[in-house]
């Protein structure tokens, strides 16, 4: 028997997505963030929820544009202090060694070492109580060479993202092949 929790925020488990801008004064900022996902698929659209405290909140107004790296495993403690301490008091890319990139299709920086990234320009901006949604449309999406498969597609044991579950988990063992394992119903 389920028993309600209540009205609450539920996104279980949760991305863990880094998002890149910069500030007033043009230097590199990343902030960690799980309330983010895909949101359309044509334009090729993402989204992040900020609040209106936050450093990125204004660099996202300012400059229209983001990036949302995915950090992998090997990368868990640089991410978490990415959500630790604010880009208006620390240079957290020098701070966690990183080496910040420009971007090459918007006013937006990530970080060279993480293994894939989308660059977007923002789209939509939605006030919905204590967050922001942001929307942007996806214009470019880098990935390691070594972690795509001969097609091109990305592989999940090589990029090792993780998700945010009351702590960081990576990722199980694998299941089965997406749109092909459910049609065993089918036949049934």
């Amino acid at each position: 028997m389920k028993k309600s929790i209540g009205a609450k925020t539920f996104h279980f488990p949760a991305p863990v997505w880094l998002v890149g801008t910069y500030d007033a004064d043009g230097r590199p900022n990343l902030m960690a963030a799980s309330w983010t996902g895909i949101c359309c698929s044509q334009p090729p659209c993402a989204m992040v929820a900020v609040r209106k405290a936050r450093h990125t909140y204004a660099n996202l107004l300012a400059r229209k544009a983001f990036t949302l790296s995915i950090p992998s495993e090997e990368q868990v403690k640089i991410a978490d202090y990415m959500g630790l301490v604010s880009g208006r008091k620390v240079d957290k890319f020098r701070q966690a060694g990183l080496t910040a990139v420009r971007g090459e299709h918007v006013d937006a920086p990530y970080a060279e070492e993480f293994p894939a990234v989308m660059e977007c320009r923002l789209l939509h901006t939605l006030e919905l109580g204590s967050h922001t949604q942001f929307i942007g449309e996806i214009v470019d999406v880098k990935i390691e060479a070594d972690a795509l498969d001969e097609r091109g597609a990305p592989l999940a044991a090589k990029l090792k993202p993780f998700v945010y579950l009351d702590g960081y988990w990576g990722l199980g063992r694998y299941l089965g092949d997406a749109f092909t394992i459910g049609k065993e119903i089918e036949a049934a």
